[in-house]
Protein backbone atom coordinates (compact mmCIF):
# COMPACT_ATOMS: atom_id res chain seq x y z
CA UNK A 1 0.00 0.00 0.00
CA UNK A 2 3.10 2.50 0.37
CA UNK A 3 5.70 2.88 -2.02
CA UNK A 4 8.73 0.61 -1.00
CA UNK A 5 11.69 3.54 -0.90
CA UNK A 6 13.16 2.36 1.67
CA UNK A 7 13.49 -1.73 1.21
CA UNK A 8 14.79 -0.02 -2.46
CA UNK A 9 17.50 2.18 -0.79
CA UNK A 10 18.78 -0.37 1.81
CA UNK A 11 19.48 -2.84 -1.14
CA UNK A 12 21.87 -0.17 -2.57
CA UNK A 13 25.56 -0.69 -0.90
CA UNK A 14 25.83 3.17 -2.44
CA UNK A 15 23.01 3.98 -0.76
CA UNK A 16 24.28 2.14 2.83
CA UNK A 17 27.74 3.53 2.50
CA UNK A 18 26.63 6.97 2.88
CA UNK A 19 23.37 7.13 4.53
CA UNK A 20 24.08 3.92 7.07
CA UNK A 21 22.88 1.16 8.10
CA UNK A 22 21.92 0.84 11.93
CA UNK A 23 19.72 3.20 11.55
CA UNK A 24 19.36 4.47 7.56
CA UNK A 25 19.43 8.02 7.39
CA UNK A 26 16.28 7.77 5.38
CA UNK A 27 13.04 8.92 6.81
CA UNK A 28 9.62 9.11 5.81
CA UNK A 29 7.48 12.39 6.85
CA UNK A 30 9.52 14.43 5.54
CA UNK A 31 11.78 15.08 8.89
CA UNK A 32 14.32 14.04 10.77
CA UNK A 33 14.92 14.11 14.40
CA UNK A 34 17.21 17.15 15.42
CA UNK A 35 20.75 16.17 15.55
CA UNK A 36 20.31 14.05 13.20
CA UNK A 37 24.22 12.59 11.65
CA UNK A 38 24.88 14.53 8.18
CA UNK A 39 24.21 13.82 5.48
CA UNK A 40 20.68 12.10 5.68
CA UNK A 41 17.33 12.06 3.66
CA UNK A 42 13.95 12.45 3.95
CA UNK A 43 11.01 11.55 1.55
CA UNK A 44 7.61 11.99 1.72
CA UNK A 45 3.91 11.39 -0.69
CA UNK A 46 3.01 14.45 -2.02
CA UNK A 47 -0.05 12.58 -4.53
CA UNK A 48 -0.81 9.53 -5.95
CA UNK A 49 -4.13 7.61 -7.52
CA UNK A 50 -5.25 4.20 -7.74
CA UNK A 51 -5.68 2.90 -11.30
CA UNK A 52 -9.06 2.42 -11.17
CA UNK A 53 -10.57 0.41 -13.69
CA UNK A 54 -14.80 1.01 -15.49
CA UNK A 55 -15.26 -3.20 -14.67
CA UNK A 56 -12.65 -4.14 -12.01
CA UNK A 57 -10.92 -2.62 -8.62
CA UNK A 58 -8.00 -1.28 -8.83
CA UNK A 59 -4.50 -3.19 -8.65
CA UNK A 60 -2.41 -0.79 -8.87
CA UNK A 61 -1.66 2.39 -7.05
CA UNK A 62 0.37 5.24 -8.10
CA UNK A 63 2.58 7.39 -5.34
CA UNK A 64 4.09 10.68 -6.17
CA UNK A 65 7.19 10.90 -3.23
CA UNK A 66 9.48 14.10 -3.11
CA UNK A 67 13.08 13.33 -2.01
CA UNK A 68 15.15 15.55 -0.07
CA UNK A 69 18.77 15.35 0.72
CA UNK A 70 20.39 17.69 3.42
CA UNK A 71 24.30 17.54 4.04
CA UNK A 72 27.28 20.06 5.34
CA UNK A 73 28.96 19.96 2.37
CA UNK A 74 27.84 20.65 -1.32
CA UNK A 75 29.65 17.62 -2.84
CA UNK A 76 27.75 15.27 -0.03
CA UNK A 77 24.36 16.57 -1.03
CA UNK A 78 24.46 15.92 -4.51
CA UNK A 79 26.71 12.48 -3.65
CA UNK A 80 23.66 11.30 -1.95
CA UNK A 81 21.30 12.12 -4.23
CA UNK A 82 22.90 10.42 -7.31
CA UNK A 83 23.25 7.01 -5.01
CA UNK A 84 19.60 7.80 -4.23
CA UNK A 85 18.74 8.50 -7.72
CA UNK A 86 20.35 5.22 -9.19
CA UNK A 87 18.78 3.06 -6.46
CA UNK A 88 15.24 4.17 -7.24
CA UNK A 89 15.27 4.13 -11.14
CA UNK A 90 15.32 0.24 -11.59
CA UNK A 91 12.01 0.59 -9.67
CA UNK A 92 10.16 3.89 -9.91
CA UNK A 93 10.39 7.33 -12.44
CA UNK A 94 12.45 10.40 -11.49
CA UNK A 95 9.82 12.95 -12.33
CA UNK A 96 11.32 16.52 -11.31
CA UNK A 97 14.67 17.70 -10.23
CA UNK A 98 13.20 20.24 -7.57
CA UNK A 99 16.35 21.90 -7.54
CA UNK A 100 19.35 22.85 -4.88
CA UNK A 101 19.28 25.39 -2.02
CA UNK A 102 20.61 26.20 1.31
CA UNK A 103 18.63 26.11 4.15
CA UNK A 104 18.45 29.36 6.00
CA UNK A 105 18.10 28.29 9.66
CA UNK A 106 20.69 25.04 9.84
CA UNK A 107 23.13 25.85 6.41
CA UNK A 108 22.31 23.01 5.29
CA UNK A 109 22.55 22.09 1.50
CA UNK A 110 19.69 20.78 0.26
CA UNK A 111 18.83 18.80 -3.26
CA UNK A 112 14.94 18.02 -3.90
CA UNK A 113 13.85 15.37 -6.59
CA UNK A 114 10.39 13.74 -7.16
CA UNK A 115 9.65 9.99 -7.86
CA UNK A 116 6.52 8.54 -8.93
CA UNK A 117 6.16 4.85 -7.97
CA UNK A 118 3.56 2.24 -8.70
CA UNK A 119 2.94 -0.21 -6.44
CA UNK A 120 0.84 -3.62 -7.54
CA UNK A 121 -1.60 -4.47 -5.11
Amino acid sequence: MFPPIFTVCRASPEVVALLGSAPMRLYPFAEAEQGTARPYAVWQIIGGSPENYITNVPDVDRFGLQVDVYAADVDDAREVAAALRDAIEPHAHITAWRGESREPDTRLYRVSFDVSWFVQR
